[in-house]
Protein backbone atom coordinates (compact mmCIF):
# COMPACT_ATOMS: atom_id res chain seq x y z
CA UNK A 1 0.00 0.00 0.00
CA UNK A 2 1.31 3.45 -0.91
CA UNK A 3 1.88 6.05 1.77
CA UNK A 4 0.26 9.50 1.68
CA UNK A 5 3.30 11.14 0.09
CA UNK A 6 3.38 8.61 -2.76
CA UNK A 7 -0.35 9.02 -3.40
CA UNK A 8 0.05 12.81 -3.51
CA UNK A 9 2.96 12.46 -5.94
CA UNK A 10 0.95 10.14 -8.21
CA UNK A 11 -2.07 12.47 -8.16
CA UNK A 12 0.13 15.45 -9.02
CA UNK A 13 1.74 13.54 -11.88
CA UNK A 14 -1.68 12.60 -13.23
CA UNK A 15 -2.91 16.22 -13.12
CA UNK A 16 0.17 17.45 -14.96
CA UNK A 17 -0.17 14.71 -17.59
CA UNK A 18 -3.80 15.72 -18.19
CA UNK A 19 -2.81 19.39 -18.45
CA UNK A 20 -0.10 18.87 -21.08
CA UNK A 21 -1.97 16.26 -23.15
CA UNK A 22 -3.82 18.82 -25.36
CA UNK A 23 -0.48 20.52 -26.11
CA UNK A 24 1.18 17.37 -27.44
CA UNK A 25 1.50 16.81 -31.17
CA UNK A 26 0.60 13.18 -31.69
CA UNK A 27 3.36 11.39 -33.59
CA UNK A 28 2.33 10.71 -37.17
CA UNK A 29 -0.37 13.38 -37.20
CA UNK A 30 -0.64 16.03 -39.90
CA UNK A 31 -0.49 19.50 -38.38
CA UNK A 32 -2.08 22.66 -39.71
CA UNK A 33 -0.82 25.14 -37.16
CA UNK A 34 -3.39 27.89 -37.80
CA UNK A 35 -6.31 25.45 -37.50
CA UNK A 36 -5.18 22.94 -34.91
CA UNK A 37 -3.79 25.15 -32.14
CA UNK A 38 -5.21 28.37 -30.65
CA UNK A 39 -2.47 30.85 -29.60
CA UNK A 40 -4.86 32.54 -27.13
CA UNK A 41 -6.00 29.40 -25.30
CA UNK A 42 -6.00 29.56 -21.48
CA UNK A 43 -7.56 26.16 -20.65
CA UNK A 44 -9.99 27.39 -18.01
CA UNK A 45 -7.47 29.35 -15.91
CA UNK A 46 -9.51 32.43 -15.09
CA UNK A 47 -6.95 35.05 -14.16
CA UNK A 48 -3.29 35.92 -14.38
CA UNK A 49 -3.09 35.85 -10.56
CA UNK A 50 -4.29 32.25 -10.51
CA UNK A 51 -1.82 31.45 -13.27
CA UNK A 52 1.11 32.97 -11.39
CA UNK A 53 0.26 30.91 -8.31
CA UNK A 54 0.32 27.77 -10.45
CA UNK A 55 3.65 28.80 -11.94
CA UNK A 56 5.17 29.23 -8.48
CA UNK A 57 4.06 25.70 -7.60
CA UNK A 58 5.61 24.47 -10.82
CA UNK A 59 8.90 26.19 -10.07
CA UNK A 60 9.07 24.47 -6.66
CA UNK A 61 8.37 21.11 -8.30
CA UNK A 62 11.09 21.67 -10.91
CA UNK A 63 13.62 22.61 -8.23
CA UNK A 64 12.91 19.34 -6.40
CA UNK A 65 13.25 17.20 -9.51
CA UNK A 66 16.35 19.03 -10.73
CA UNK A 67 18.05 18.21 -7.42
CA UNK A 68 17.17 14.54 -7.87
CA UNK A 69 18.33 14.59 -11.49
CA UNK A 70 21.72 15.99 -10.45
CA UNK A 71 22.08 13.52 -7.57
CA UNK A 72 21.23 10.47 -9.67
CA UNK A 73 23.50 11.57 -12.51
CA UNK A 74 22.29 9.10 -15.15
CA UNK A 75 19.98 11.25 -17.27
CA UNK A 76 20.27 14.64 -18.94
CA UNK A 77 17.40 16.79 -20.19
CA UNK A 78 17.43 19.08 -23.20
CA UNK A 79 14.67 21.70 -23.52
CA UNK A 80 14.37 23.03 -27.09
CA UNK A 81 12.47 26.32 -27.37
CA UNK A 82 11.28 27.49 -30.77
CA UNK A 83 9.21 30.57 -31.59
CA UNK A 84 8.99 33.50 -33.95
CA UNK A 85 10.42 36.86 -32.87
CA UNK A 86 8.70 38.20 -29.72
CA UNK A 87 7.39 34.72 -28.94
CA UNK A 88 8.59 34.92 -25.32
CA UNK A 89 11.51 32.49 -25.24
CA UNK A 90 13.74 34.61 -22.96
CA UNK A 91 10.93 35.32 -20.48
CA UNK A 92 9.93 31.66 -20.41
CA UNK A 93 13.48 30.62 -19.51
CA UNK A 94 13.80 33.35 -16.88
CA UNK A 95 10.52 32.58 -15.09
CA UNK A 96 10.29 28.79 -15.43
CA UNK A 97 13.87 28.20 -14.29
CA UNK A 98 13.84 30.89 -11.58
CA UNK A 99 13.92 28.44 -8.67
CA UNK A 100 16.41 25.86 -9.87
CA UNK A 101 20.11 25.65 -9.07
CA UNK A 102 21.89 27.62 -11.82
CA UNK A 103 24.85 25.24 -11.63
CA UNK A 104 22.64 22.50 -13.05
CA UNK A 105 21.13 24.50 -15.92
CA UNK A 106 22.91 25.71 -19.04
CA UNK A 107 21.37 27.91 -21.74
CA UNK A 108 22.73 27.94 -25.29
CA UNK A 109 21.78 30.66 -27.77
CA UNK A 110 22.42 29.97 -31.43
CA UNK A 111 23.08 32.87 -33.75
CA UNK A 112 24.42 32.97 -37.33
CA UNK A 113 26.87 30.05 -37.68
CA UNK A 114 30.57 30.87 -37.67
CA UNK A 115 33.06 29.85 -40.36
CA UNK A 116 34.26 27.01 -38.14
CA UNK A 117 30.71 25.76 -37.61
CA UNK A 118 29.95 25.93 -41.32
CA UNK A 119 32.97 23.71 -41.91
CA UNK A 120 31.20 20.85 -40.11
CA UNK A 121 27.88 19.06 -40.56
CA UNK A 122 24.86 21.17 -39.57
CA UNK A 123 24.26 19.30 -36.27
CA UNK A 124 27.86 19.63 -35.08
CA UNK A 125 27.50 22.96 -33.28
CA UNK A 126 24.37 21.77 -31.46
CA UNK A 127 26.02 18.56 -30.31
CA UNK A 128 28.81 20.59 -28.69
CA UNK A 129 26.31 22.37 -26.42
CA UNK A 130 24.36 19.36 -25.18
CA UNK A 131 23.88 18.97 -21.40
CA UNK A 132 25.82 16.45 -19.37
CA UNK A 133 24.14 13.74 -17.31
CA UNK A 134 22.46 15.31 -14.30
CA UNK A 135 21.97 18.65 -16.08
CA UNK A 136 19.14 20.49 -17.80
CA UNK A 137 20.23 22.14 -21.03
CA UNK A 138 18.15 24.76 -22.81
CA UNK A 139 18.46 25.59 -26.49
CA UNK A 140 17.11 29.10 -27.08
CA UNK A 141 16.40 28.34 -30.71
CA UNK A 142 17.81 24.98 -31.67
CA UNK A 143 18.76 22.58 -34.43
CA UNK A 144 15.24 23.15 -35.77
CA UNK A 145 16.44 26.43 -37.22
CA UNK A 146 17.96 24.18 -39.90
CA UNK A 147 14.47 23.29 -41.17
CA UNK A 148 12.83 26.64 -40.37
CA UNK A 149 14.80 29.79 -41.13
CA UNK A 150 17.00 27.87 -43.57
CA UNK A 151 13.89 26.61 -45.35
CA UNK A 152 12.31 30.06 -45.51
CA UNK A 153 15.67 31.44 -46.68
CA UNK A 154 17.04 28.65 -48.93
CA UNK A 155 19.92 30.92 -49.97
CA UNK A 156 21.44 30.11 -46.56
CA UNK A 157 22.13 26.61 -47.81
CA UNK A 158 24.82 28.03 -50.09
CA UNK A 159 26.93 28.85 -47.03
CA UNK A 160 26.74 25.24 -45.87
CA UNK A 161 28.57 24.13 -49.03
CA UNK A 162 26.56 20.94 -49.39
CA UNK A 163 27.31 18.58 -52.27
CA UNK A 164 24.77 18.48 -55.10
CA UNK A 165 21.71 20.62 -55.73
CA UNK A 166 19.41 20.95 -52.75
CA UNK A 167 17.35 24.12 -53.02
CA UNK A 168 13.61 23.71 -53.23
CA UNK A 169 13.63 19.93 -53.19
CA UNK A 170 11.07 18.37 -50.86
CA UNK A 171 13.12 15.21 -50.52
CA UNK A 172 15.98 17.29 -49.09
CA UNK A 173 13.81 18.53 -46.22
CA UNK A 174 12.37 15.07 -45.66
CA UNK A 175 15.94 13.81 -45.33
CA UNK A 176 16.74 16.49 -42.76
CA UNK A 177 13.68 15.53 -40.76
CA UNK A 178 14.85 11.90 -40.76
CA UNK A 179 18.35 12.90 -39.69
CA UNK A 180 17.07 15.03 -36.81
CA UNK A 181 14.69 12.28 -35.66
CA UNK A 182 17.52 9.75 -35.74
CA UNK A 183 19.85 12.06 -33.79
CA UNK A 184 17.21 12.64 -31.12
CA UNK A 185 16.54 8.89 -30.94
CA UNK A 186 20.25 8.27 -30.42
CA UNK A 187 20.37 10.85 -27.59
CA UNK A 188 17.24 9.43 -25.96
CA UNK A 189 18.61 5.87 -26.10
CA UNK A 190 21.69 7.14 -24.28
CA UNK A 191 19.74 8.73 -21.41
CA UNK A 192 19.16 12.26 -22.71
CA UNK A 193 15.53 13.28 -22.88
CA UNK A 194 14.47 15.85 -25.48
CA UNK A 195 11.69 18.27 -24.50
CA UNK A 196 10.48 20.28 -27.51
CA UNK A 197 8.29 23.34 -26.95
CA UNK A 198 6.97 25.59 -29.69
CA UNK A 199 5.62 28.92 -28.41
CA UNK A 200 2.69 29.57 -30.72
CA UNK A 201 2.17 33.33 -31.15
CA UNK A 202 -0.59 34.95 -33.21
CA UNK A 203 0.27 37.51 -35.88
CA UNK A 204 -1.73 40.22 -34.10
CA UNK A 205 -0.02 39.60 -30.74
CA UNK A 206 3.37 39.76 -32.44
CA UNK A 207 2.38 43.13 -33.95
CA UNK A 208 1.42 44.44 -30.50
CA UNK A 209 4.68 43.24 -28.93
CA UNK A 210 6.73 44.82 -31.73
CA UNK A 211 4.95 48.13 -31.17
CA UNK A 212 5.68 47.93 -27.45
CA UNK A 213 9.37 47.44 -28.21
CA UNK A 214 9.27 50.61 -30.28
CA UNK A 215 7.14 52.65 -27.85
CA UNK A 216 9.04 51.78 -24.65
CA UNK A 217 12.57 53.28 -24.74
CA UNK A 218 14.01 50.57 -22.49
CA UNK A 219 12.89 47.97 -25.03
CA UNK A 220 14.09 49.67 -28.20
CA UNK A 221 17.20 47.50 -28.21
CA UNK A 222 15.05 44.39 -28.63
CA UNK A 223 13.62 45.53 -31.98
CA UNK A 224 15.37 45.53 -35.34
CA UNK A 225 14.36 46.11 -38.92
CA UNK A 226 15.15 42.45 -39.57
CA UNK A 227 12.25 41.51 -37.25
CA UNK A 228 9.82 43.47 -39.42
CA UNK A 229 11.23 41.93 -42.60
CA UNK A 230 10.78 38.41 -41.24
CA UNK A 231 7.17 39.27 -40.36
CA UNK A 232 6.44 39.69 -44.09
CA UNK A 233 7.22 35.96 -44.43
CA UNK A 234 4.61 34.97 -41.85
CA UNK A 235 2.80 32.48 -44.10
CA UNK A 236 6.05 30.81 -45.14
CA UNK A 237 7.04 30.35 -41.49
CA UNK A 238 3.61 28.97 -40.58
CA UNK A 239 3.95 26.39 -43.35
CA UNK A 240 7.49 25.50 -42.22
CA UNK A 241 6.36 25.14 -38.59
CA UNK A 242 3.42 22.93 -39.62
CA UNK A 243 5.66 20.61 -41.66
CA UNK A 244 8.27 20.50 -38.88
CA UNK A 245 5.71 19.57 -36.23
CA UNK A 246 4.18 16.91 -38.48
CA UNK A 247 7.50 15.30 -39.42
CA UNK A 248 9.47 15.47 -36.15
CA UNK A 249 7.00 14.84 -33.33
CA UNK A 250 8.05 11.31 -32.39
CA UNK A 251 7.22 8.92 -29.54
CA UNK A 252 10.70 9.49 -28.08
CA UNK A 253 10.74 13.28 -28.58
CA UNK A 254 7.24 14.72 -29.11
CA UNK A 255 6.50 18.38 -29.76
CA UNK A 256 4.32 20.48 -27.45
CA UNK A 257 2.59 23.50 -28.96
CA UNK A 258 2.17 26.11 -26.22
CA UNK A 259 -0.32 28.99 -26.63
CA UNK A 260 1.87 32.09 -26.32
CA UNK A 261 -0.45 35.09 -26.65
CA UNK A 262 -0.63 35.25 -22.84
CA UNK A 263 2.93 35.13 -21.52
CA UNK A 264 1.94 33.98 -18.04
CA UNK A 265 -0.02 31.05 -19.49
CA UNK A 266 2.82 30.07 -21.82
CA UNK A 267 5.16 29.90 -18.81
CA UNK A 268 2.77 27.63 -16.93
CA UNK A 269 2.59 25.31 -19.92
CA UNK A 270 6.36 25.19 -20.40
CA UNK A 271 6.83 24.46 -16.70
CA UNK A 272 4.23 21.68 -16.84
CA UNK A 273 5.79 20.07 -19.93
CA UNK A 274 9.26 20.06 -18.37
CA UNK A 275 7.87 18.74 -15.05
CA UNK A 276 6.00 16.00 -16.91
CA UNK A 277 9.25 14.83 -18.47
CA UNK A 278 11.14 14.86 -15.17
CA UNK A 279 8.32 12.99 -13.42
CA UNK A 280 8.44 10.39 -16.18
CA UNK A 281 12.21 9.98 -15.71
CA UNK A 282 11.59 9.73 -11.95
CA UNK A 283 15.18 10.39 -10.81
CA UNK A 284 16.00 9.15 -7.32
CA UNK A 285 18.55 10.09 -4.69
CA UNK A 286 21.21 7.34 -4.60
CA UNK A 287 20.96 4.83 -1.75
CA UNK A 288 24.19 3.94 0.01
CA UNK A 289 25.24 0.38 0.81
CA UNK A 290 25.71 -1.08 4.30
CA UNK A 291 29.46 -0.47 4.28
CA UNK A 292 29.04 3.21 3.42
CA UNK A 293 26.29 3.58 6.01
CA UNK A 294 28.56 2.12 8.69
CA UNK A 295 31.27 4.60 7.71
CA UNK A 296 28.74 7.45 7.98
CA UNK A 297 27.81 6.32 11.48
CA UNK A 298 31.48 6.32 12.52
CA UNK A 299 31.92 9.85 11.14
CA UNK A 300 28.72 10.96 12.85
CA UNK A 301 30.00 9.79 16.25
CA UNK A 302 33.30 11.57 15.66
CA UNK A 303 31.51 14.83 14.88
CA UNK A 304 29.21 14.42 17.90
CA UNK A 305 32.21 13.90 20.16
CA UNK A 306 33.63 17.23 18.94
CA UNK A 307 30.63 19.19 20.29
CA UNK A 308 31.73 22.01 22.67
CA UNK A 309 30.73 21.82 26.31
CA UNK A 310 27.04 22.62 26.71
CA UNK A 311 26.29 22.36 22.97
CA UNK A 312 23.96 19.78 21.47
CA UNK A 313 25.81 16.77 20.11
CA UNK A 314 23.62 16.82 16.97
CA UNK A 315 21.40 19.93 16.79
CA UNK A 316 19.66 18.85 13.59
CA UNK A 317 18.68 15.40 14.90
CA UNK A 318 17.42 16.93 18.15
CA UNK A 319 15.29 19.48 16.29
CA UNK A 320 13.73 16.64 14.26
CA UNK A 321 12.98 14.73 17.45
CA UNK A 322 11.33 17.77 19.02
CA UNK A 323 9.20 18.38 15.93
CA UNK A 324 8.17 14.74 15.90
CA UNK A 325 7.24 14.88 19.59
CA UNK A 326 5.15 18.02 19.08
CA UNK A 327 3.39 16.40 16.14
CA UNK A 328 2.60 13.31 18.20
CA UNK A 329 1.21 15.45 21.05
CA UNK A 330 -0.91 17.46 18.62
CA UNK A 331 -2.25 14.24 17.11
CA UNK A 332 -3.07 12.86 20.56
CA UNK A 333 -4.77 16.13 21.47
CA UNK A 334 -6.95 16.00 18.37
CA UNK A 335 -7.90 12.40 19.15
CA UNK A 336 -8.86 13.42 22.70
CA UNK A 337 -10.96 16.30 21.36
CA UNK A 338 -12.81 13.93 19.06
CA UNK A 339 -13.44 11.48 21.86
CA UNK A 340 -14.86 14.23 24.13
CA UNK A 341 -17.03 15.44 21.28
CA UNK A 342 -18.59 12.01 21.04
Amino acid sequence: MKDGRARTRDARAERIAEFVAPLRVEPGSKVNLSKDFDPARKAGIKSRKEGEELLRSGVVLLADYQQRLAAEGSHGVLLCLQALDAGGKDGTIRHVMSGVNPQGVHVANFKVPSAEELGHDYLWRYGRRLPRRGEIGIFNRSHYEEVLVVRVHPELLDRQRLPGKTKGKKKFWRRRYREINAWERYLTDNGFRIVKVFLNLSKEEQRIRFLKRIDVPDRNWKFSAADARERTRWDAYQAAFSDMLSATSTPWAPWYVVPADHKWYARICASAVLSHTLIDIDPRFPEIDDKSRHELELEKRQLEDEAPSGAARDPYAESLSLRGLRGHRDHQGHRGDRRRAR
